[in-house]
């Protein structure tokens, strides 16, 4: 599988998965967990009719999940507000605290509801995020890492709502930083991208919706970002990872390395 692939040319300590499937007790990330040595959770949609509908399996779950070079402490999921006058496909956030060395890592995986139309709906989940990462992130000097597809571009009211540095925060002190910010000038940045064969019969433009946010920094910098690229944005022996290229951020720890998510 093309995602096994670039997985294990990265080398992540920390990933974040959307839209991971489960039939009859196969998993997709359990399974990728069993191939690279990982830990793993996850956490199925509460309402999955119109993904089983889009694929025509009836018995289909989809969901998000972590994979965690470390073991997972504890784990949490917060249900995301329904879109306005669509049907409800269960979007929700799940967190879990990773044994990362030195110090726990309060990690969180999200995917916002993707109608263009539906910034509000966004918004309003972005502040149940919110609120469900102030809820979590205690207990340790790592900063929240919250990552996941957003469905929203980089200038959106959902996307600013969580960083609250350009406008006021979904929670009143609460900074969540956009990790793209430390990209090379000029790095391709679209995880949508119209140069994808599973995007192009969509005819959008191509355009960054996935994202890595990261609290500010703990002490002597732990958790600041060092770098942050993009991955999986390109075919592996002919067969595309996904429709969505992959973000991949470098973050410091407490010794000489650093850990990646993605």
């Amino acid at each position: 599988m093309a995602i096994l692939a670039v997985l294990r040319e990265l080398r992540p300590d920390v990933v974040g998965l959307q839209e991971v499937w489960e039939r009859g007790g196969e998993n997709v990330a359990g399974w990728l967990a069993d191939e690279l040595g990982l830990h793993w959770t996850w956490e199925p949609s509460r309402a999955p009719g119109r993904w089983q509908r889009r694929i025509g399996d009836p018995d289909v779950a989809i969901g998000n999940a972590v994979l965690s070079r470390w073991p997972v402490l504890d784990r949490a999921v917060a249900q995301l507000p329904e879109p306005d006058g669509e049907e409800d496909d269960g979007r929700l956030a799940l967190y879990a605290r990773l044994a990362a060395p030195g110090q726990e890592v309060p990690f969180f995986t999200t995917h916002l509801t993707s109608a263009p139309s539906q910034s509000a709906t966004r918004c309003a989940q972005v502040a149940r995020l919110a609120g469900f990462v102030a809820e979590h992130r205690g207990g340790t000097a790592f900063p929240p890492v919250i990552t996941g597809d957003f469905n929203a571009w980089p200038d959106s009211d959902e996307i600013r709502l969580l960083g609250g540095y350009r406008t006021a925060p979904a929670v009143p002190g609460q900074s969540l930083l956009d990790a793209w910010e430390y990209a090379e000038p000029g790095a391709a940045a679209a995880t949508w991208d119209a140069a994808n064969p599973y995007v192009a019969p969509s005819y959008n433009p191509s355009v960054r919706i996935d994202y890595i946010h990261v609290g500010p920094p703990g002490p002597e910098g732990l958790g600041a970002v060092r770098s942050v690229r993009r991955a999986g944005d390109g075919p592996v022996e002919g067969v595309w990872p996904s429709d969505h290229a992959a973000v991949v951020a470098d973050l410091r720890d407490s010794g000489p390395s650093s850990g990646t998510a993605s």
